[in-house]
């Protein structure tokens, strides 16, 4: 077998192996664009605007700590795990980016 055909194949298999993984959910990545009570608005990667339902069993994460909607605001970098039911993602788990440090001015 020809060394591209394996790597190809490697890949294939890496590829199958991650979708599997994660079962039925879908990632919906990029920052947050607006909240309301019920879902979550994301502005991805590719500049698309996805709404994402949230509920009770909805599970937010900012780092290890957990926090609620109400912490979510525009602006916060987020990974979404979803599932599509007929369409409409609906969110397992949110996990959002941790602020970055803030920079002390600089000292003249």
């Amino acid at each position: 077998m020809k060394r591209s055909t394996v790597v190809v194949m490697i890949g294939l298999l890496l590829a199958a192996s991650t979708a599997f993984a994660h079962g039925d959910m879908e990632h919906v990545l990029g920052t947050v664009t607006g909240t309301t009570d019920h879902s979550i608005t994301v502005k991805t990667r590719t500049g698309a605007t996805t709404e994402v339902a949230v509920d009770s069993a909805t599970e937010f994460l900012r780092g290890d700590a957990h926090v609620s909607l109400p912490d979510v605001h525009p602006g916060d970098r987020v990974v979404i795990h979803a599932r599509n039911h007929d369409g409409k993602l609906q969110a397992a788990k949110v996990q959002l980016g941790t602020p970055k440090a803030s920079t002390p001015p600089p000292s003249h």
